[in-house]
């Protein structure tokens, strides 16, 4: 059996084992990156080099700063100022929908809504207002702001990784999400507010005790500490070339920073770490290499291109690796569901001598357009208890979302990332 089918073989395994989740994610992981070694189809050490790249080591330690902003409860501070200003119910959507987004995008989609839920549910509350018209919305907008930036979603590092394993494209940097990612989640939180609230449902009328995510018995300093660094990093991160740091140490320099100063314990910062994240990405970022080493990634390209001719549209792939990511998100983790796709789109993309960035940018835009089931995202699944949903009312408010989130990737991805 030849080395591409071995790798195909695996592949298709994994994938079963994703879409069923009969086993944990990064456990599938981490057995396709053993599974890839014990076959002869790479090196051990090649397998498992994902341990020491930079784009793992960064998650790690902006796991660290960001979980710094939680621990000392200085999310849960900038989260109470910015909704504390709203005045109506239309007002307290929007804001809270800005102000997730914001924080998304360089924090825990999770963790922030875990942090500004009792805020958005104690202020609705005393606002009169039913807390099921801003829940949704609310969670939502935690997915729409963790595509603006490269550390927004592990997802985005693994379409990354997916380019950079396989091309000399070195295109995605900190802020290249951006290009699509703040139009579109503009466009989302536009909808929501001016269209979109009309279809949320008014179901909540039970009072709900949730708790805080404030930290009374932290110092000022610790938080005030915790939002420089931050700044700081996501500053660093910024003008990467310009201060010739790589963007991952200058994470590890702001999570020493928080341990050092006292501002987290060491204790607190291994805790912050999403271990999963980490070994789901370090198990599946030998499968590129895989696929683009052995000729399977071009085996799939061919099968895939047969069906629509010698010379198919890179639109026309562009939008149907789209939908196919926004289907199966829906019943897949995001972080699963491009680690998938990721390097079929780019296989794909090669097949016909296109840049493949567009493509796998449709791949992560379509799989983060997880709106039409409570169960598509955690930060779904957080609010829908909470909100009294239906899962028909997913489906109702996010449909609309979903067509704007294609459209909008049909008209931009191929602007930003040319084709040829």
């Amino acid at each position: 059996m030849s080395p591409a089918v071995i790798t195909l073989i695996i592949l298709a395994v994994a994938a079963f084992f994703f879409v069923t989740d009969k086993l944990p994610i990064a456990l599938t992981s981490m057995l396709v990156a053993t599974a890839l070694s014990l076959a002869g189809i790479l090196e051990p050490a090649e397998a498992f080099a994902g341990f020491a790249d930079g784009t793992v080591i960064l998650f790690g330690a902006m796991f660290i700063v960001g979980g710094a902003l939680f621990e000392t409860g200085m999310a849960y501070r900038i989260g109470k100022f910015c909704t504390s200003l709203a005045k109506s119910d239309r007002q307290l959507l929007i804001i809270v929908m800005v102000v997730t987004a914001v924080l998304s995008s360089v924090l825990s989609n999770t963790g922030t809504v875990a942090v500004l839920m009792p805020i958005v549910i104690g202020i609705a509350g005393s606002s009169g207002i039913n807390r099921s018209k801003i829940l949704m919305p609310f969670g939502f907008a935690a997915g729409m702001g963790g595509l603006i930036t490269l550390i927004g979603t592990p997802a985005n590092a693994i379409a990354k990784t997916a380019l950079e394993t396989m091309t000399d494209d070195r295109t995605l940097t900190f802020f290249e999400f951006a290009k699509t990612g703040i139009p579109l989640c503009v466009a989302g939180i536009l909808f929501m507010g001016l269209v979109g609230y009309k279809l949320v449902p008014a179901r909540a009328t039970s009072e709900v005790v949730v708790d805080s995510g404030e930290k009374k018995d932290v110092p000022v300093w610790k938080q005030c500490v915790s939002l420089a660094v931050m700044i700081l990093t996501v500053v660093g991160m910024v003008f990467e070339k310009q201060i010739g740091i790589p963007l991952f140490l200058t994470g590890i320099i702001g999570a020493l920073v928080l341990v050092i100063t006292g501002t987290i314990t060491e204790k607190q910062a291994y805790a912050s770490i999403d271990m999963r994240t980490i070994f789901l990405t370090v198990g599946m970022m030998p499968m590129a290499s895989a696929l683009n080493s052995t000729g399977a990634g071009q085996m799939i390209a061919d099968a895939v291109l047969s069906i629509f001719g010698d010379k198919p549209n890179p639109l026309v792939i562009t939008a149907i690796m789209f939908l196919l990511g926004a289907l199966l998100t829906q019943f897949m983790t995001i972080n699963a569901c491009t680690t998938l796709l990721a390097p079929i789109a780019v296989a794909i993309a090669q097949g016909l001598g296109a840049s493949p960035v567009a493509v796998v940018m449709a791949v992560l835009l379509g799989s983060n357009a997880a709106f039409c089931t409570p169960i598509a995202t955690t930060p779904n699944t957080m609010v829908y208890g909470y909100g009294e949903y239906k899962f028909t009312d997913y489906v109702k408010v996010g449909l609309p979302l979903e067509i704007i989130y294609f459209i909008g990737t049909m008209l931009l991805a191929p602007v930003f990332w040319p084709f040829y």
